[in-house]
């Protein structure tokens, strides 16, 4: 029997990871460890995480087009990119099964953790075109979409650093391409989720309720120039979703 107060503390999580993820990306560092912590295994997370993400990408990527902040002509080969990458990357979690992930999720945590630690800020890489558009739409999207499918957390940070660092796009252009590539990446996985039937609809739909609310004020306030990134939060919850992971699987018991 699905417990309320679970299905509560996931919606107002997925809120949360709405709004934040909109604004900067990592709101899978809030989905994911709640997930976890209900007790579901490392695919019923993933595939549960993507079903509630994919409905808060799109909810800004519609409030984006809406608000004439992007165009459909500019996101349509992005969008394609992303979801083959974010296809493939679950396909190849599928294929390694949730042995293999329980392995690896701690090490990329520990990494995503040490990135946004000592990666260098959208200001100290901006401002000049290092690879062109065809290239970054055939190796640097796909790839980030094969991580978001994957695994996740932190997908829609890499997106809007990489439209920073290597195209040369404003902080705000290339957040706003980060939604669109990532909600491709998100539907691009999912469909590998729903087809495997590794997602658990209930919490799935509450915590879509969340997402829209969180997503949709997140595009506003993004809009509105609202914060560039949230690095320590990223920080802080990844590395306390690290912890808390390694306690679930009786690493820290003294924790």
């Amino acid at each position: 029997m699905v417990n309320p107060e679970t299905l509560a503390v996931l919606a107002a999580g997925a809120g949360i990871a709405g709004f934040v993820d909109t604004l900067a990306g990592g709101g899978g560092l809030i989905t994911v460890p709640l997930l976890l912590l209900t007790g579901l295994p490392p695919l019923l997370v993933l595939g549960t995480n993507k079903l509630q993400g994919t409905f808060g990408t799109l909810s800004a990527t519609a409030t984006l087009l809406i608000r004439r902040q992007i165009f459909f002509g500019q996101i349509e080969a992005g969008f394609a990119a992303a979801f083959a990458g974010g296809l493939l990357g679950a396909l190849a979690a599928r294929i390694m099964g949730a042995g293999m992930l329980d392995i690896l999720i701690p090490f990329v945590l520990a990494g995503i953790a040490v990135y946004f630690l000592f990666a260098p800020t959208a200001a100290e890489v901006g401002g000049k075109v290092r690879l062109s558009r065809p290239a970054y739409l055939a190796s640097v999207v796909p790839a980030i979409g094969f991580y978001d499918g994957f695994f996740g957390p932190g997908t829609g940070s890499f997106f809007a650093l990489a439209g920073v660092g290597l195209r040369g796009e404003t902080l705000l252009k290339a957040t706003a391409f980060a939604k669109v590539l990532n909600f491709g990446s998100n539907l691009g996985a999912l469909v590998l989720f729903l087809l495997a039937g590794k997602v658990v609809w209930a919490y799935g739909a509450v915590m879509i309720l969340g997402q829209i609310v969180g997503a949709t004020a997140g595009s506003h306030v993004m809009i509105r120039g609202g914060p560039r990134l949230i690095r320590p939060l990223i920080v802080v919850v990844c590395l306390a979703m690290l912890l808390r992971y390694l306690w679930q699987k009786g690493y820290l018991v003294w924790l």
